[in-house]
């Protein structure tokens, strides 16, 4: 895998442990914006969700931003 972009929102427990899997594996993983993924916050909602690996993320997150 080189990246999955989701930003069709979902619930913090919809991703919690895929990401927990991923970031074990060594990926990183952000929002759409680059800022990291907040868990166990008041609001469940969880808009967005990028992992890829390491050496492709600043591409990845620049793509996914528009600005290649």
């Amino acid at each position: 895998m080189d990246a999955y972009v989701h930003s069709g929102g979902m619930y913090q427990w919809d991703s919690a442990a895929p990401v927990a899997i991923a970031r074990a594996a060594g990926l990183v993983t952000t929002r759409l914006d680059g800022s990291p993924l907040v868990y166990n916050a008041p609001d469940p909602s969880l808009p967005d969700l990028v992992v890829t690996r390491p050496e492709l993320a600043d591409r990845v997150l620049a793509a996914v931003r528009g600005g290649r």
